[in-house]
């Protein structure tokens, strides 16, 4: 009789304790992923750091570009550690869009002024393409490849990571240089940046420092606030975090 009390005892005991557990307490105080901590932490404090430098960098499209800039690491295109560069085209072309971040050290390098394509639209970019010949700009993450010299001299290739998206960016020419039409004293005669042929175009006066930085594998993101990009883009489609 004493071992088949034993046994009753271990039977119950552990059901009864089940039963007493609060329902519903894993839901109330969900556990988040330590990979995710680690991406809004980062953008945490970079933010913090760059927007006392720079305020038109929103944090929700940093968060975009953070989150492509690790993919593009665990895919093997990029090195950790290498700069990451972010154009917003959300923004007029008379105000910085581009900044290029230091995201070791987490402080913004340069914040320089860039114009999109004639297609694209007139102050604010408004229609992007990945076809040749639209003269329009293409969103999404790109690769920076190589240097060379051209008619705007010094010179950036680009490769278009999204299929369908960007992809043919280097065979439309699209690539990084100076232009004359990309000066802030073309905004003081036109309230406007001049327009490329789809290219990123900067402003001579830190084009060359800039192309050197980023040159040779570095991450470039070119955001707009496009719903269908959003939804394609195997880069930030599953998660935005903000």
């Amino acid at each position: 009789m004493i071992k088949i009390f034993a046994f009753t005892i271990l039977v119950v005991f552990p059901v009864f304790s089940f039963e007493m557990k609060p329902a519903g307490i894993v839901n109330l105080h969900p556990i988040e992923k330590p990979e995710v901590k680690v991406i809004r932490d980062s953008v945490e404090g970079l933010w913090d750091n760059i927007r006392q430098q720079n305020p038109l960098l929103k944090k929700e499209v940093l968060s975009m570009a953070f989150k492509g800039y690790l993919k593009m690491i665990d895919d093997g295109l990029i090195e950790e550690g290498s700069p990451l560069t972010i154009v917003d085209f959300d923004l007029p072309s008379s105000e910085q869009r581009l900044w290029v971040i230091d995201v070791d050290n987490q402080k913004l390098e340069y914040a320089s002024l860039v114009a999109h394509g004639r297609n694209s639209g007139g102050l604010h970019a408004k229609k992007f393409s990945n076809v040749p010949e639209s003269y329009m700009s293409s969103l999404g993450f790109y690769l920076t490849g190589e240097t060379y010299f051209g008619k705007h001299g010094k010179s950036l290739r680009l490769d278009g990571m999204e299929k369908g998206i960007n992809d043919n960016a280097r065979a439309r020419a699209i690539v990084m240089h100076a232009a004359a039409y990309a000066e802030k004293s073309f905004i003081t005669r036109h309230g406007r940046l001049g327009r490329s042929l789809g290219c990123p175009a900067l402003p001579s006066d830190n084009f060359e420092a800039i192309i050197d930085l980023i040159k040779n594998k570095s991450c470039l993101f070119v955001h707009a606030s496009e719903p269908d990009y959003w939804s394609q883009s195997v880069f930030i489609k599953e998660n935005v975090f903000s």
